[in-house]
């Protein structure tokens, strides 16, 4: 098998504030939109996002879990100072990890939680 591409589907209510969201502060684009759903892209290495309207009318289950997306990234020191700067939902600071990691965490308007990480030595090494 040898994947092409990959596509993170998040079930939510409000697919439009999730949209300004990853385009306004994660560097996304809309490349397709309607009334239920919005697809976001971008020209790295990162997955595709559809952001889809959540089905009111199914009972409570996984859908109803709250959703991390994670990304690796390079910079991430001036990342969070231009999140911070923008006014994102910063819900976990910049903090420095023993195993080796740099991470910050923001949150949508729809509780999706993105963590950006930057894989460093760890302290000690």
């Amino acid at each position: 098998m040898n994947v092409v591409a990959s596509t993170v589907v998040l079930s939510i209510t409000d697919p439009g504030s999730s949209s300004r969201f990853f385009t306004t502060h994660l560097g996304y684009r809309e490349v397709l939109a309607d009334e239920e759903s919005v697809v976001l892209v971008r020209d790295d290495a990162a997955p595709d996002v559809l952001l889809r309207q959540r089905d009111l009318e199914l009972p409570p289950g996984p859908r109803a879990v709250g959703a991390l997306v994670s990304f690796a990234v390079t910079g991430i020191a001036a990342e969070y100072e231009r999140l911070r700067r923008a006014g994102a939902n910063l819900t976990v600071p910049l903090r420095r990890e023993p195993w080796g990691e740099l991470l910050l965490e923001l949150t949508d308007p729809n509780g999706v939680v993105v963590r950006l990480t930057e894989w460093i030595p760890p302290a000690g090494r």
